[in-house]
Protein backbone atom coordinates (compact mmCIF):
# COMPACT_ATOMS: atom_id res chain seq x y z
CA UNK A 1 0.00 0.00 0.00
CA UNK A 2 1.50 3.54 -1.32
CA UNK A 3 1.32 6.07 1.33
CA UNK A 4 0.04 9.31 0.23
CA UNK A 5 2.59 11.91 -0.92
CA UNK A 6 2.38 14.85 1.88
CA UNK A 7 -0.31 17.39 0.40
CA UNK A 8 0.86 21.02 -0.22
CA UNK A 9 -1.14 22.66 2.05
CA UNK A 10 -0.19 20.52 5.42
CA UNK A 11 3.39 22.69 5.99
CA UNK A 12 1.06 25.78 6.74
CA UNK A 13 -1.36 23.74 9.07
CA UNK A 14 1.34 22.75 11.06
CA UNK A 15 4.09 25.73 10.70
CA UNK A 16 7.19 25.14 12.55
CA UNK A 17 5.18 21.71 13.75
CA UNK A 18 5.36 20.09 10.00
CA UNK A 19 8.33 17.66 11.01
CA UNK A 20 6.89 16.35 13.77
CA UNK A 21 3.49 16.15 12.09
CA UNK A 22 5.81 13.70 9.39
CA UNK A 23 7.30 11.64 11.89
CA UNK A 24 3.42 10.94 13.04
CA UNK A 25 2.04 10.13 9.97
CA UNK A 26 4.97 7.90 8.86
CA UNK A 27 4.56 5.96 12.45
CA UNK A 28 1.14 5.76 11.64
CA UNK A 29 1.49 4.51 8.38
CA UNK A 30 4.05 2.01 9.31
CA UNK A 31 2.40 0.46 12.92
CA UNK A 32 -1.68 1.68 12.58
CA UNK A 33 -2.49 -1.16 10.21
CA UNK A 34 -0.70 -3.86 12.07
CA UNK A 35 -2.08 -2.85 15.49
CA UNK A 36 -5.16 -1.95 14.44
CA UNK A 37 -5.65 1.80 14.54
CA UNK A 38 -6.46 2.11 10.84
CA UNK A 39 -8.39 0.16 7.87
CA UNK A 40 -6.07 -1.19 5.40
CA UNK A 41 -7.00 1.38 2.47
CA UNK A 42 -6.71 4.79 5.14
CA UNK A 43 -2.47 4.53 4.56
CA UNK A 44 -3.49 6.09 1.12
CA UNK A 45 -5.14 8.87 2.53
CA UNK A 46 -3.54 9.54 5.40
CA UNK A 47 -2.94 13.04 5.05
CA UNK A 48 -5.55 13.89 3.27
CA UNK A 49 -8.17 11.69 4.92
CA UNK A 50 -7.52 12.10 8.94
CA UNK A 51 -4.14 14.50 9.58
CA UNK A 52 -4.75 17.13 8.17
CA UNK A 53 -8.66 16.57 8.29
CA UNK A 54 -7.87 16.83 12.09
CA UNK A 55 -5.35 19.68 11.94
CA UNK A 56 -7.89 22.17 11.01
CA UNK A 57 -9.76 22.10 13.96
CA UNK A 58 -6.41 23.20 15.78
CA UNK A 59 -7.22 27.06 15.60
CA UNK A 60 -10.73 26.18 17.90
CA UNK A 61 -8.60 25.19 20.71
CA UNK A 62 -8.04 27.18 23.85
CA UNK A 63 -4.94 27.10 25.88
CA UNK A 64 -5.77 25.50 29.18
CA UNK A 65 -6.60 21.45 29.42
CA UNK A 66 -8.48 19.90 26.16
CA UNK A 67 -9.44 16.65 26.47
CA UNK A 68 -9.97 13.61 23.16
CA UNK A 69 -12.47 11.25 23.98
CA UNK A 70 -11.74 7.90 22.00
CA UNK A 71 -8.55 8.89 21.22
CA UNK A 72 -7.78 5.45 18.71
CA UNK A 73 -4.92 6.06 17.04
CA UNK A 74 -4.35 9.51 18.12
CA UNK A 75 -7.33 11.38 15.69
CA UNK A 76 -7.40 13.95 16.35
CA UNK A 77 -5.54 14.12 20.09
CA UNK A 78 -2.29 13.59 19.22
CA UNK A 79 -2.59 16.17 15.87
CA UNK A 80 -4.25 18.52 18.00
CA UNK A 81 -1.13 18.29 20.73
CA UNK A 82 1.41 18.37 17.61
CA UNK A 83 0.01 21.63 16.07
CA UNK A 84 -1.01 23.43 19.65
CA UNK A 85 1.81 23.02 21.92
CA UNK A 86 0.75 25.25 24.30
CA UNK A 87 -2.55 23.00 25.06
CA UNK A 88 -2.49 20.03 27.38
CA UNK A 89 -4.12 17.10 25.59
CA UNK A 90 -5.61 14.23 27.85
CA UNK A 91 -6.60 11.41 25.63
CA UNK A 92 -8.90 8.76 26.79
CA UNK A 93 -8.98 5.86 25.53
CA UNK A 94 -10.43 2.16 26.71
CA UNK A 95 -8.47 -0.33 25.33
CA UNK A 96 -5.21 -1.46 26.47
CA UNK A 97 -3.41 -1.38 22.95
CA UNK A 98 -4.20 1.54 21.73
CA UNK A 99 -3.24 3.28 24.61
CA UNK A 100 0.14 1.79 24.30
CA UNK A 101 0.05 3.30 21.34
CA UNK A 102 -0.83 7.10 21.97
CA UNK A 103 1.80 6.67 24.99
CA UNK A 104 4.58 5.37 23.35
CA UNK A 105 3.99 7.48 20.03
CA UNK A 106 3.57 10.81 22.36
CA UNK A 107 7.24 9.74 24.04
CA UNK A 108 8.62 9.51 20.08
CA UNK A 109 7.93 12.33 19.52
CA UNK A 110 8.76 14.53 22.70
CA UNK A 111 5.58 15.97 23.11
CA UNK A 112 5.08 16.99 26.30
CA UNK A 113 1.93 18.30 26.94
CA UNK A 114 -0.33 14.89 26.29
CA UNK A 115 -1.23 12.81 29.02
CA UNK A 116 -3.20 8.89 28.45
CA UNK A 117 -5.84 7.93 30.36
CA UNK A 118 -7.48 4.26 29.87
CA UNK A 119 -10.88 4.19 30.47
CA UNK A 120 -14.36 5.49 29.35
CA UNK A 121 -15.86 8.77 29.33
CA UNK A 122 -17.78 7.72 31.60
CA UNK A 123 -15.80 6.33 34.22
CA UNK A 124 -13.09 9.32 34.18
CA UNK A 125 -13.73 12.48 36.71
CA UNK A 126 -11.18 15.01 35.53
CA UNK A 127 -9.54 17.03 38.23
CA UNK A 128 -9.59 19.44 37.63
CA UNK A 129 -12.34 19.35 34.79
CA UNK A 130 -11.46 20.27 31.09
CA UNK A 131 -11.87 23.66 28.80
CA UNK A 132 -12.89 21.66 26.16
CA UNK A 133 -13.57 18.33 24.91
CA UNK A 134 -13.10 16.65 21.16
CA UNK A 135 -14.18 13.88 19.53
CA UNK A 136 -14.07 12.10 16.48
CA UNK A 137 -15.57 9.06 14.65
CA UNK A 138 -16.84 8.01 18.11
CA UNK A 139 -20.83 7.88 18.26
CA UNK A 140 -24.10 9.91 17.04
CA UNK A 141 -24.47 13.20 19.21
CA UNK A 142 -27.20 11.41 20.86
CA UNK A 143 -24.59 9.57 23.07
CA UNK A 144 -21.50 11.38 22.41
CA UNK A 145 -23.06 14.35 24.34
CA UNK A 146 -23.96 12.74 27.67
CA UNK A 147 -20.28 11.23 27.76
CA UNK A 148 -18.54 14.48 27.05
CA UNK A 149 -20.54 17.40 28.72
CA UNK A 150 -19.95 16.47 32.31
CA UNK A 151 -16.32 15.79 31.77
CA UNK A 152 -16.69 19.76 30.95
CA UNK A 153 -16.19 22.86 33.32
CA UNK A 154 -19.12 25.17 32.98
CA UNK A 155 -18.72 27.64 30.07
CA UNK A 156 -16.44 24.98 28.65
CA UNK A 157 -17.04 23.82 25.01
CA UNK A 158 -17.75 20.43 23.30
CA UNK A 159 -16.16 19.83 19.86
CA UNK A 160 -17.05 16.73 17.58
CA UNK A 161 -15.34 16.64 14.11
CA UNK A 162 -18.90 15.20 12.79
CA UNK A 163 -19.64 14.09 9.03
CA UNK A 164 -22.19 15.79 6.20
CA UNK A 165 -25.63 14.70 8.18
CA UNK A 166 -24.64 16.42 11.51
CA UNK A 167 -28.24 18.16 11.36
CA UNK A 168 -29.97 15.31 11.18
CA UNK A 169 -27.49 14.17 14.68
CA UNK A 170 -28.51 17.67 15.82
CA UNK A 171 -32.40 17.08 15.55
CA UNK A 172 -31.74 14.05 17.30
CA UNK A 173 -30.26 14.82 19.97
CA UNK A 174 -32.36 17.71 21.18
CA UNK A 175 -33.54 15.85 24.50
CA UNK A 176 -29.60 15.04 25.20
CA UNK A 177 -28.53 18.56 25.20
CA UNK A 178 -31.42 20.26 27.30
CA UNK A 179 -30.73 17.45 30.41
CA UNK A 180 -26.53 18.37 30.13
CA UNK A 181 -27.54 21.40 29.82
CA UNK A 182 -25.71 22.60 26.10
CA UNK A 183 -26.51 25.75 24.78
CA UNK A 184 -24.97 28.07 21.81
CA UNK A 185 -25.39 25.08 19.18
CA UNK A 186 -23.63 25.49 15.68
CA UNK A 187 -21.67 23.87 12.79
CA UNK A 188 -18.23 24.81 11.50
CA UNK A 189 -17.03 24.37 8.45
CA UNK A 190 -13.52 24.32 8.31
CA UNK A 191 -10.81 24.19 5.43
CA UNK A 192 -13.08 25.50 2.11
CA UNK A 193 -11.12 26.41 -0.55
CA UNK A 194 -7.59 25.21 1.27
CA UNK A 195 -8.46 21.52 1.43
CA UNK A 196 -10.57 19.21 -0.86
CA UNK A 197 -12.20 17.66 1.80
CA UNK A 198 -13.65 19.63 4.23
CA UNK A 199 -13.64 19.67 8.26
CA UNK A 200 -17.43 19.48 10.14
CA UNK A 201 -17.31 20.62 13.77
CA UNK A 202 -20.12 20.66 16.02
CA UNK A 203 -19.53 23.44 18.59
CA UNK A 204 -21.50 23.62 21.84
CA UNK A 205 -21.16 25.60 25.29
CA UNK A 206 -21.70 23.65 28.54
CA UNK A 207 -23.37 25.12 31.81
CA UNK A 208 -23.78 28.93 32.06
Amino acid sequence: MTVEEEPPYAAALFGDHIDVARAFTADLAEYGEPLGLIGPLEVERLWSRHVVNCALVAPLLRPGLVGDVGSGAGLPGLVLAIARPDVELVLIEPMERRTDWLSAEADRLGLENVTVLRGRAEDIHPDPFLDQVTARAVSALSKLVPLCAPLVKPGGELLFMKGARVQDEITAAEKAFRKARVRDLEVLVLGEGIVPEVTRVFRARVGH
